[in-house]
C-alpha cells in the first residue's frame, strides 16, 4: 500500500525562519568621497539594515532570549521600557514573535516615524515627562517600573542590563573585525545607553590586543565628555546627568577619548552623507560620521575607521524634511 504521509517540505537553506534570524550581519560600506584624498578609509557599519531598523535589534533580542532563559519574563507577561525609540521598535518586534505585549514609555521628543512603527508593531505607548529628575515619580524609567510591578511584566533595563554591551560583544564587534579582515584600526561610536560602544569596543580592543582606538560621538549638551548639560538635539544619544541616568551599561575604561560633536557639524554630515555618498542615515549616524571626519583628519592612509550608523533616515523624516 502506497504511504499516506504527507511528503517532507523542501530544505530551503538561504531562507531564515523568521525576522529574529535577520538581525544582525549588517554591512560596511566605505566612504568614497567623504574619505579625505591621502588620509585614511573611512568606513561606515550599516545598522538601519537590521529588520526594526537599528542597532537596537542585537541587544532587545539578547535581553529577552535572557531574561526568558533566567525566568525573569515569563511566558505572555508584557516587556516594559523606557526609550526615546529604537529600543522601544526592537523590543516590540521581538515581542511580537515570542508572545508578549510590550508597553513603551517614552517621552514628547520621540519622533512620529517611530511612534507611528511602534503602534504597527502593536506596543502600548504611555507618555511621560522626559525632563522630570531621576527621584520624581513622573520620571519615564518611574513609571516603567511602576506598570511592570502592575501588570506582573518584565522591565528590560536596557541602561543597566549586561546583555545590552553583551549583544555587541558577542555579534557586533566579531562582525566588524570578520569585515575589516582585522585592518581596523579605530572604532567611533555614539553613545547613548553605552551598550554599543562597551560591548563593541571591548570586542575590539580585546581581539587587537588593544590597538584598535576606540573613539565616543557625544552630542552637544551631553554630558558624557564632561561639557556642561544642555539640550541634546541629537536623538537617542547622550545624557544630561546628573539631572538624568548615568548608565551602568557605559564601560569609561573602553573608550580612549570622547570627542563632543556640535549640532552643525552632526547635521552636516548628515547632508554630505546623502548629497554625496547617497547614504540616507539618521542623526546619530551623522553625529559618529562628523567625529569619524574629523578624528580622519590627523591619521594616514594605512588607517582604517569605522563608524556605526545606529539607524536610517526612515525614523525622522518629519524632522529632516523642515
Amino acid at each position: 500500500m502506497a504511504s499516506t504521509s504527507a511528503p517532507a517540505p523542501p530544505a530551503l537553506p538561504g531562507v531564515a525562519d523568521s525576522v529574529l534570524d535577520l538581525i544582525g550581519e549588517t554591512p560596511i560600506v566605505r566612504l568614497r568621497r567623504l574619505s579625505p584624498a591621502g588620509g585614511p578609509q573611512v568606513l561606515v557599519k550599516l545598522e538601519g539594515r537590521n529588520p526594526g531598523g537599528s542597532a537596537k535589534d542585537r541587544p532587545a533580542l539578547s535581553l529577552v532570549q535572557d531574561a526568558e532563559a533566567s525566568g525573569a519574563l515569563a511566558p505572555d507577561a508584557p516587556i516594559v521600557e523606557s526609550t526615546s525609540g529604537n529600543t522601544g521598535i526592537g523590543l516590540a518586534l521581538v515581542g511580537r514573535l515570542t508572545g508578549h505585549p510590550v508597553v513603551i514609555v517614552h517621552g514628547g521628543a520621540m519622533s512620529p516615524e517611530k511612534l507611528t512603527l511602534l503602534r504597527l508593531y502593536g506596543a502600548e505607548l504611555v507618555e511621560a515627562d522626559w525632563l522630570a529628575g531621576p527621584d520624581d515619580p513622573g520620571n519615564p524609567r518611574a513609571v516603567a517600573d511602576r506598570i511592570a510591578a502592575e501588570r506582573g511584566g518584565w522591565r528590560s533595563h536596557q541602561y543597566d542590563n549586561p546583555a545590552n554591551p553583551g549583544a555587541h560583544y558577542r555579534f557586533t564587534g566579531p562582525e566588524i573585525w570578520r569585515q575589516t579582515g582585522g585592518a581596523i584600526t579605530h572604532l567611533v561610536a555614539g553613545i547613548g545607553t553605552g551598550g554599543t560602544i562597551s560591548g563593541t569596543g571591548r570586542y575590539l580592543r580585546e581581539v587587537s590586543h588593544d590597538r584598535v582606538r576606540v573613539v565616543g560621538a557625544n552630542p552637544a549638551g551631553s554630558t558624557y565628555a564632561g561639557g556642561p548639560s544642555g539640550t541634546i538635539r541629537v536623538e537617542g544619544v547622550g545624557t544630561t546627568w546628573p539631572s538624568s541616568h548615568w548608565p551602568r551599561n557605559l564601560d569609561t575604561a573602553v573608550p580612549h577619548e570622547i570627542r563632543t560633536i556640535p549640532d552643525e557639524a552632526a547635521f552636516a554630515a548628515l547632508r554630505r552623507l546623502a548629497e554625496e555618498e547617497a547614504l540616507l542615515l539618521g542623526p546619530s549616524s551623522g553625529l559618529a560620521v562628523a567625529a569619524a571626519l574629523e578624528l580622519a583628519a590627523g591619521l594616514g592612509p594605512h588607517d582604517v575607521i569605522v563608524a556605526v550608523s545606529p539607524d536610517s533616515a526612515t525614523n525622522y523624516l518629519t524632522e529632516l524634511s523642515r
